[in-house]
């Protein structure tokens, strides 16, 4: 049965095995969103629970979406899935504290050396002031990499998701000036980022490339894709960390 008249049958019958039938569609949905996020956490997250999340998502868009809207589903879901997933993320504390102290050093490495310069920090100048060698500085980069993509994930995703009419109209007018302000100022801060990481942002969550594209695209390692990533986002963390506390 066409997709169309499935979503009309259930905008007006809510039957469930309907609902089993749109599940099943979209479910490609789910498996793709899981698998991005995968390549990133698979060293301390299971593949098939990132899945049973994300499907969570997947039902609690289709319950809630509305054909008369004029919003495309997939666009839709995609936000309530990677949603549903990195709450998964978040809830489960999966990261382990050492990992999370790591990181603060860091970031706290950049925001004074930035905060003082008044420009971008080197990798040289963040090891020195952390008393490690360079070599040892990209290994915390490499290990903290979960912590920040998950840590930032949701407010990269909300500058998207303000222009989604499904959302918007349930929102109060303060609520929408105050989505448009953030996603203008994270805007703002991705293109105040160094060249390649500015570029790394754009081609990972708006074109929605892997890893390995990126590093075809701009001539580097797939890992050295990671830490320029962990690294944009932890700038962008610095500078967003009014809206973040």
């Amino acid at each position: 049965m066409d997709v169309a008249i499935l979503w009309e049958k259930y905008t007006i019958e809510k039957d469930q095995r309907i609902r089993e039938k749109l599940i099943l569609h979209y479910i490609y949905l789910v498996k793709y969103i899981a698998g991005r996020l995968f390549v990133n956490y698979k060293s301390t997250v299971d593949y098939d629970d990132l899945v049973s999340y994300g499907i969570f998502g997947l039902i609690d868009a289709i319950d809630k979406y509305d054909i008369s809207r004029g919003v495309k589903f997939d666009t839709y879901a995609q936000i309530r899935i990677r949603g549903a997933i990195i709450d998964f993320l978040r809830e489960t504390d999966w990261i382990p504290r050492s990992v999370r102290q790591k990181a603060k050093e860091i970031e706290l490495a950049y925001d004074e050396i930035e905060s003082t310069k008044g420009e971008s920090a080197t990798d040289i100048e963040v090891a020195d002031k952390l008393g490690i060698s360079l070599d040892e500085y990209y290994k915390r980069i490499n290990s903290i990499s979960s912590y920040t993509l998950v840590s930032l994930d949701d407010y990269l995703e909300q500058s998207k998701e303000t222009s989604f009419k499904s959302e918007n109209l349930d929102d109060s007018p303060e609520k929408v000036i105050e989505k448009e302000e953030l996603k203008v100022i994270i805007a703002e801060f991705i293109d105040k980022l160094p060249e390649k990481e500015k570029s790394i942002i754009s081609l990972y969550y708006f074109e929605e490339l892997t890893y390995k594209e990126i590093g075809l695209i701009l001539g580097i390692s797939e890992s050295r894709v990671s830490q320029l990533h962990t690294k944009a986002i932890i700038r962008l963390k610095k500078n967003l960390k009014f809206f973040l506390e």
